[in-house]
């Protein structure tokens, strides 16, 4: 059966009755926006030909489509049709995504979905019902943050485009997030959001790294560079205070003065996301400032980042050898998750003071 045929016989079972709950209508909408998303897809070589395509997005797709190829020949991801046709969607994000957690926890709550297992987040493809959703869980005493989302991978099993929600970024971004996407296809593991994020970004940072040298942008490998490390200086404080919360919680306070505590840690990190921004000359994380910091933000963060030093270590030990390396990451996505997690994450301990670091310096 066509894979059109796979999703419009899924979206018809749920819109019958087949599905009960809540959930109906959650998957209805997961569906229905899959389903846009492939119908709108085009090949890549027939829009750049297409003499009504405008210049600079002929431009682009080519980029895209020497980037898709290195992705197969250098970085030994697959080779399959996704990301080998484009679709207009006509708005700025595919997918808005929530994260929640408990209001005394670090722990994202989880979703679980029959291809993708338990994942860390749930997306919706309008952002109203996303926010409403949302809305819901922070009256239920969560902790809540929606971001909009350029890209995400179906795993293979349909033939993902590339979206125009991946052109609002730059050229090397725009590399990187394909780079990203084609690892989750190499390599995912159902139920560990933080190993499969971890992977992905490992990846597509040494995916870029190549590609940009491939490409002779010694300007574009500098400011990727510098890029990394501020984004690295932010993820360290991050952790940082997720850790010190973390032992917050554990520490049988009562909730009154557990709440207090709380709050007080969230104000300094705030002054401190503040002052790091102004050194930085950067506004990053103005959205997050504006909704107000709260531990679904530091747990979207560690969900992609915490165990990405590990993946880097592992990577060094194979001698910067992506096959062995992804091969060194398949043997351990097949034991226990406590093992894998304590062989690649280790979050930082918290400073005794519970003072705040300044990463800078």
């Amino acid at each position: 059966m066509h894979m059109l045929s796979h999703l419009r016989v899924l979206l018809a079972a749920i819109l019958l009755g087949t599905l009960s709950g809540c959930g109906t209508l959650y998957l209805a909408q997961a569906a229905s926006g899959q389903l846009h998303v492939l119908n709108a897809r085009r090949p890549i070589d027939k829009v750049v030909t297409d003499p009504s395509t405008p210049p600079p997005l002929r431009t682009r797709l080519m980029d895209v489509r020497a980037a898709r190829d290195f992705a197969v020949t250098e970085l030994h991801l697959p080779d399959n049709r996704s990301y080998r046709t484009y679709a207009d969607i006509k708005r700025p994000f595919v997918v808005w995504n929530i994260v929640a957690t408990p209001e005394f926890s670090v722990e994202p709550k989880h979703w679980c979905f029959p291809i993708a297992g338990c994942v860390a987040y749930r997306g919706y493809f309008k952002e109203r019902n996303a926010r409403n959703f949302a809305a819901t869980l922070a009256s239920r005493g969560f902790d809540v943050t929606v971001g909009g989302v350029p890209a995400y991978s179906t795993l293979g099993k349909f033939a993902d485009p590339v979206l125009s929600t991946m052109l609002r970024y730059g050229d090397s971004e725009l590399a990187a997030i394909i780079f990203h996407e084609l690892a989750h296809q190499l390599l995912y593991v159902k139920n560990d959001t933080q190993f499969n994020e971890a992977f992905a970004t490992t990846v597509e940072d040494a995916g870029l790294q190549r590609w940009l040298a491939s490409r002779g942008h010694p300007d574009l490998m500098r400011a990727f560079l510098d890029e990394n490390s501020k984004e690295r200086a932010f993820i360290e404080l991050f952790a940082d205070n997720r850790a010190q919360l973390k032992q917050l919680y554990a520490s049988g306070l009562a909730p009154q003065e557990m709440r207090q505590k709380k709050a007080e840690v969230f104000a300094a990190l705030t002054e401190e996301v503040r002052s790091l921004q102004r050194q930085q000359g950067d506004h990053y994380y103005d959205s997050w400032l504006k909704e107000g910091l709260n531990n679904a933000h530091l747990a979207s963060v560690a969900t992609y980042y915490e165990c990405v030093p590990g993946f880097e270590r592992l990577l060094a030990e194979q001698g910067g050898d992506l096959q062995r390396f992804y091969a060194a990451a398949r043997e351990l996505s097949k034991q226990p998750r406590a093992i894998r997690h304590d062989r690649l994450c280790q979050p930082p301990v918290p400073h005794p003071s519970g003072s705040v670091p300044n990463p800078t310096g």
